[in-house]
């Protein structure tokens, strides 16, 4: 594993211990909304915090990006943090959320790291040096016909706007596939695509932090990303759309009919200069 990989698992395995803890007492968690139907609590602050320290202290020079306390410093290297990738499952007892790290440098992620502190499941990636769970190598799915595909999804909570472009997409798909999957944590469903339990996701409406080590997973297990049109410009406009070569192309020719002026135009929400 390479040495920067090992203290972003480190961090990670810290902020999952954080979470962990409060897990066990969510009725004593403070909570607020910062938008509409996004959540926050003093644990995806103190994960965060918890994480940022630890990278810090190796890399103080690094700027970093994160959900709770945004961007800082200025640097070609980048880290892009979600302390706690699912959060309403999280306070809800729902147990399908992750903490979700990630570098990037001069806009390229070069390691990611999604880490299941449910499962103690570590999803690890290096560029080129391929992905891991645990100790297991991945490989995106065989799968050849979108008929026989389970598909991962999210729904458009940030830009609701989209909704009902996006439930035209759903009911397509319903229709094409052997089912739609919502689980409620973007950075897991990425990673699932990468160990091949999904065979292809989408989403509308993400940010880098939601997107950064999952995107490298699946890219380094065989797969491929790309936003709703199939080109690269994902972390800049929220939308993204993964899968096994096999089944991306199919993917888009279902999602595509369905692109609204803005989804074309890359507007859901500001960029981020990443990929």
């Amino acid at each position: 594993m390479h040495p920067t990989l090992n203290f972003a698992v480190k961090a990670a395995r810290r902020a999952g211990a954080i979470i962990n803890r409060a897990s066990d007492n969510l009725d004593a968690l403070t909570v607020r909304h910062k938008s509409l139907n996004d959540l926050v609590s003093e644990v995806d602050r103190a994960a965060e915090d918890a994480i940022i320290e630890t990278l810090k202290s190796v890399y103080p020079d690094h700027a970093i990006l994160a959900e709770e306390s945004g961007a800082s410093g200025d640097s070609e290297y980048v880290w892009i943090i979600d302390p706690l990738d699912g959060t309403t499952n999280f306070l809800h007892g729902f147990p399908v959320y992750a903490v979700s790290i990630a570098l990037a440098h001069k806009g390229r992620i070069q390691h990611g790291v999604v880490y299941d502190p449910v499962h103690n499941d570590l999803y690890t990636a290096s560029r080129g040096s391929g992905a891991f769970l645990n100790d297991r190598r991945l490989r995106v799915s065989k799968r050849d016909k979108l008929i026989d595909c389970l598909i991962g999804t999210g729904f458009p909570f940030r830009v609701s706007a989209e909704i009902d472009a996006y439930t035209a997409m759903f009911k397509d798909l319903t229709t094409k596939t052997a089912g739609i999957r919502r689980p409620g944590a973007a950075a897991l469903d990425l990673a699932s695509v990468a160990a091949g339990r999904l065979d292809g996701f989408w989403e509308i409406g993400l940010s880098p932090w939601d997107m950064a080590a999952g995107t490298l997973l699946i890219s380094e297990a065989g797969g491929l990303v790309g936003d709703l049109q199939g080109e690269s410009s994902y972390m800049e406009s929220g939308s993204i759309m993964a899968g096994n070569p096999k089944i991306f192309a199919q993917l888009l020719q279902v999602l595509q009919p369905h692109l609204t002026a803005k989804m074309k135009s890359g507007t859901n929400r500001p960029a981020a200069g990443l990929r």
